[in-house]
Formats: C-alpha cells, sequence, structure tokens
C-alpha cells in the first residue's frame, strides 16, 4: 500500500510539472527582469569590491566569451558581428554606464555608442570612449586560472591593446574576480526562482526513480538516462551534461573511483536488490542544478531497504552537514575542505568531497572546494574565497562498510544549495531517505 500511494504522488506530482514551466514570451520577460535587477544590484557592489572602474567585454559572433553570454537580453542567442560591452563606474553612487560599441544597441541593457559612418574602425571608436571617460583600472576578461574570466581571444586583446594610447594601456589589469564576482552572485529575483528550477529536478529524478519508468530485470540504465533526455527536452529544459545512472549491488565487483567518475557503464539491467544512482542537471532561466540521488529496488517480500544502506544513506548525509556547517564568508575552498575533511574521519566517516560553485553554469565560478581525484586541495581555485549569495552544488561521497552485502558502498549525494553568507539552505531539501522502486511488474 505504501508503495501504491508513493507512486500516485509521484505521478501526480510529475503530472504538475508541465503546468510550472513559464511560456518561452514569460521566460524572455523574466530573464530581462532579473538581468536588470542584476546590473542595478550586483554588478555595482562587485565592481566596487573589486575597484574596477571600466569593464571591457567583447565577443565575436559565436566565439562567445561566457560572462558576455550572460549579459545578453533574452532575444540575443549570440553575439552579432562583433560586440563589444563597456561598464563604466562614474562613482559617488552614480549609476553604472552600459554602451554597446557595436553595430546595434543591445536591446535596453546596452546603450549604442558606435556611429560606423563617423569612425570605421570599432576599436578606435572603443578606445576614444575610454578616453572620454578616463578610468584607472580597466578590467578586460584574461585569466590563466578561471576558465570562465578568460574570455577575451588573443585577437581581440592584441587589437584592442594596439588601439589604447600608453597610458590606458598600463591601466588595463585582469578582471578575473569581476568575472567570478559577477557570475557567481545570486539576486533577489533569481532566489525566488531558482527552488523551483531545484524541485522539477527532483520530481524528474522521483519519477525516474519510479515504477513508472523502472521494470525490474527489464530495465536498463541506459533506458533511464534516455527517459531523463527526453523529458527534459518535452519540458523545454536542456541538459548542460548527459546524465549518467550506474548500480552497486550485492556482488563482488569492488567501488572504482575511474569507473564510477569517468568510464560508467551504459546498458545495464536493473534488477532487484540492487542500489541505483543518477546524476543529473537541467538548465532553466539560465540557472543551472546539479543533482545525485539513490533508489533502492525492493526485493520480493521487502518494504524497506536493508539497514546497513539506510546507515550508509545517514552517514552521507552527516558528512553533508559536516561540510555546509563549515561554510563562512572569507573562508578558502581549500580550507573548507581540509576542516570538512578532517572532522568526518575524526567521526569514522570516509569522506570524499568535491563540491563546486553553481548557477549561470554548472561546473560554475566560485571557489572549488576539492575535487574527486584531489582531496588534498585544488591550487588557485580552491584558494579563490568564499563570498555570501553564493550557490553551490554540494557533492560528496562516503563510503560505509554493509553487512548485508559484506562491501563497501559509496553513497554518492549531490544537493543544490545556497549561501546567505551566514548559513547554506538547500533550494529543494535533500536525499534522506532512499526512493523505492516495487519489484513487481
Amino acid at each position: 500500500m505504501k508503495i501504491i500511494v508513493t507512486l500516485a504522488l509521484i505521478l501526480t506530482s510529475f503530472a504538475t510539472l508541465a503546468n510550472d514551466v513559464l511560456s518561452m514570451k514569460a521566460r524572455s520577460e523574466l530573464l530581462d527582469n532579473i538581468l536588470i535587477e542584476r546590473f542595478e544590484q550586483v554588478l555595482p557592489g562587485v565592481m566596487q569590491r573589486e575597484n574596477i572602474d571600466m569593464w571591457v567585454i567583447m565577443s565575436r559572433e559565436y566565439n562567445e566569451d561566457p560572462v558576455l553570454k550572460t549579459m545578453l537580453p533574452s532575444t540575443w542567442l549570440s553575439a552579432r558581428r562583433h560586440t563589444m560591452l563597456v561598464i563604466y563606474n562614474p562613482g559617488n553612487g552614480a549609476p553604472l554606464e552600459r554602451l554597446a560599441v557595436a553595430r546595434y544597441a543591445v536591446s535596453d541593457l546596452f546603450e549604442k555608442a558606435w556611429d560606423k559612418e563617423a569612425e570605421p574602425d570599432q576599436f578606435k571608436a572603443l578606445a576614444a570612449i575610454i578616453s572620454e571617460r578616463d578610468p584607472e583600472r580597466i578590467a578586460v576578461n584574461i585569466s590563466t586560472s578561471f576558465a570562465l574570466g578568460d574570455g577575451m581571444s588573443a585577437t581581440e586583446q592584441a587589437y584592442f591593446l594596439g588601439a589604447l594610447p600608453q597610458k590606458y594601456k598600463e591601466r588595463v589589469v585582469s578582471g578575473e574576480r569581476l568575472a567570478i564576482g559577477w557570475l557567481e552572485t545570486r539576486s533577489e529575483l533569481e532566489m525566488k526562482h531558482y527552488p523551483t528550477i531545484a524541485k522539477m529536478g527532483h520530481k524528474l529524478i522521483a519519477t525516474a526513480f519510479s515504477n513508472d519508468v523502472v521494470v525490474p530485470g527489464v530495465t536498463t540504465t541506459d533506458d533511464v538516462v534516455w527517459w531523463l533526455r527526453d523529458k527534459s527536452n518535452e519540458l523545454g529544459f536542456s541538459n548542460w551534461f548527459h546524465p549518467t545512472v550506474s548500480i552497486q549491488r550485492a556482488d563482488n565487483e569492488v567501488f572504482d573511483q575511474i569507473k564510477a567518475f569517468s568510464k560508467r557503464p551504459g546498458e545495464n539491467i536493473i534488477q532487484s536488490g540492487d542500489l541505483i544512482h543518477v546524476d543529473f542537471g537541467i538548465t532553466y532561466l539560465r540557472l543551472n542544478t546539479d543533482q545525485q540521488q539513490h533508489a533502492y529496488i525492493l526485493k520480493p517480500g521487502e518494504t524497506e531497504a536493508p539497514a546497513g544502506l539506510v546507515a550508509a544513506l545517514a552517514n552521507a548525509n552527516r558528512l553533508q552537514d559536516i561540510l555546509t556547517d563549515n561554510f563562512k564568508t572569507g573562508r578558502s575552498g581549500n580550507e573548507i575542505l581540509a576542516m570538512s575533511r578532517k572532522q568526518a574521519i575524526d567521526e569514522g566517516i570516509k569522506p570524499a568531497i568535491y563540491t563546486h560553485p553553481l548557477g549561470l553554469h554548472g561546473h560554475a565560478a566560485g571557489p572549488t572546494i576539492g575535487m574527486w581525484d584531489a582531496q588534498e586541495g585544488v591550487p588557485v581555485n580552491g584558494d579563490y574565497p568564499m563570498y555570501p549569495n553564493t550557490a553551490y552544488s554540494i557533492e560528496l561521497n562516503a563510503a560505509t562498510f554493509v553487512p548485508e552485502w559484506n562491501k563497501e558502498v559509496r553513497i554518492m549525494l549531490e544537493e543544490d544549495a545556497f549561501f546567505d553568507g551566514k548559513r547554506v539552505t538547500y533550494l529543494d531539501s535533500r536525499q534522506k531517505t532512499f526512493h523505492l522502486i516495487s519489484s513487481k511488474q
């Protein structure tokens, strides 16, 4: 009876999911409102924090700087011709000036500031705008360590510097931290909608991990993967990575780190008694989810997962608590990693932590908190500090010996969360009990 009721709730929940998805027009309006809010409420503070007077961002069509793509209005799907954006902070609390040194105005977000007929050379027009405003520090997107802050091409950099008077060349600096700050900081309007996006991801996983999709002894892991891809597409989402579904079961196979994270098997028939795992993410309203959960396939006569697996899940939940309790403004990713691993090991947990920022990208800008193959820390990216109003994919695993299987099992969890500067809140709760799938067909 419990399984039937749970399944009915899942199907009802999934049936309402499509009603929560906005029309393309409504999405467009919301995205532009979010972007205006971000320009008015997020960017001024980040520019002031990083002591940048002017930010110059440019892209040729189909070779977009990853930052520029996050600044385009909803109806612009790419840069046009050679799009140059200039954001200038005049100081004294005045609003940021947003200019488009381009053939077109960029919607109402960037005012057109180039008359090609008066000055055919686009780079000279840009240099004139810079000279007129006389900024002390001019940021461009070049970075040796953060890919998301390294969007200016070598060609553009050469032409840009070649067009500038010497005194302004000397004022050009890397916009690495400015780019990260813009990308990682969430606005109020984004956070109003982000929990709903996380809930949508969870609803898809809940349906995928039910008897509505899985028939034990028949359904393969690849069947579930492609169901997730198809349903995401039908609902108007995109997937920023191809999902994976994997199996742990009571056999002699030992967990293999390389296999688990880079060479996961495809075709594998799901059987009663299996513990299945999914890694799944969607993109909607330019925001991304990244979620990992588990389901247990009940054997005939079972109503719950074995006690050893339940204990293993509890250990992984405890590791989540340890990690998020160590989030603190100004603390680096490497510091959070080291503190959390030590505390977990002291508590008898076998941890692996590989948490990353989340937002306008899946593997987003901000502090790296471990990688699955770098539990000692990550140079540079892991040294970046944590700031308030940032989102994270709380990704980790805990290894626990399960007596019923006479082997070690890894519970691999990933849930989306928000750090407000004082505490961490999961966007749509987190998995604390297994999805249960009946063995009956």
